[in-house]
């Protein structure tokens, strides 16, 4: 039985010395040993996000923290534009339309990208938008996104810029306060290596100004309330212990290798995976802006994508995935 390879865009393989950290027994989360850890965590999200904002972790998926970053500042009836060029797109559209939110959709063709002129050209005919939201890293279609240009497009506005990078963050160069991004969600389980369990939001002085009068529910997921919590190393509710104790060994393994270098690791290898896909003569799904984080390739013609998976894990003992949406 040839070695089992997890290659799918997440969960991603948890690094040995992570598992180890993780297998150590429980301890409570209301606990001196817990505030301890949360110290350092803190810490290390702070640098990973490049912000100088809380990052709040919550127990839920990443799609859990897309939705606390609508109900936190947003109301129904707000106007919105979403960036729509992939499934996790849609999923905006999903969230905001399921809390009664007014959305206009810019949306392009799934493999490509909405150009940041397409954001400055809505805002201008739209000046009371109350936010754009848009992927960093489309999952779906191996797409990155100019989230630069759209947060030079929003800055200056009332309009906020929130940041889906699930599946960016931790590989590609995401600064939120030196580009100005005013909401950043992301998930433990791709680029952190870590299992799936928690989500994280880091919200920006113009977010949690907006939290003030934001009036969508929220309970669970009320961040203004987490935040509570967390200045003062504790968790509103129960946290996900063992990936928080993960996710300290985690920030401990990128601060040693530092940002700049993983950010050139990912490109430099996600460099090389579209160049051996090309010379297989498979077709790259995102042609002008790939992502680091995520390579889709087109199936060749008369060949079923499903049966290109199945192979890999019967032949192979090797997960990846198919696509998603259309």
């Amino acid at each position: 039985m040839k070695k089992y390879q997890l290659m799918a865009p997440g969960p991603t393989p948890v690094p040995s010395e992570v598992l180890l950290a993780m297998a150590q027994p429980m301890i409570h989360h209301r606990t001196p040993e817990y505030e301890a850890l949360f110290v350092e965590v803190r810490a290390g999200l702070k640098q990973l996000f490049q912000t100088g904002q809380e990052v709040l972790p919550l127990a839920c998926s990443g799609t859990g923290a897309m939705e606390a970053a609508v109900v936190n500042t947003l109301s129904a009836g707000d106007r919105v534009a979403v960036v729509r060029a992939g499934k996790f797109g849609e999923r905006w559209v999903e969230i905001c339309r399921a809390y009664g939110l007014d959305v206009v959709e810019l949306a392009a063709p799934f493999g490509e990208t909405v150009p940041a002129g397409r954001v400055v050209e809505t805002l201008r005919r739209e000046p009371r938008l109350r936010a754009v939201l848009a992927q960093h890293s489309e999952t779906s279609t191996g797409v990155l996104h100019d989230v630069r240009g759209y947060a030079a497009a929003t800055r200056g506005t009332d309009t906020l810029l929130i940041v889906d990078a699930v599946s960016s963050l931790g590989i590609a160069d995401l600064p939120m306060d030196a580009w100005g991004v005013d909401v950043v969600v992301a998930g433990s389980q791709k680029g952190l290596m870590l299992p799936p369990g928690v989500g994280f939001c880091a919200l920006g002085d113009r977010a949690w100004a907006r939290t003030k009068t934001a009036t969508l529910p929220k309970y669970y997921l009320n961040l203004g309330e987490e935040r509570r919590c967390v200045v003062k190393n504790e968790a509103h509710f129960t946290p996900a212990v063992s990936i928080i104790v993960g996710l300290r060994q985690v920030l401990r393994m990128l601060e040693r290798e530092g940002l700049p270098n993983v950010f050139r690791r990912h490109d430099r290898l996600a460099r090389a995976t579209r160049a051996g896909a090309e010379a297989l003569g498979l077709e790259l799904f995102a042609k002008a802006t790939p992502s680091p984080a995520v390579t889709a390739v087109v199936a060749p013609p008369g060949v079923d994508s499903e049966r290109i998976v199945a192979a890999y894990a019967e032949a192979h003992n090797i997960t990846i995935a198919g696509g998603q949406g259309e």
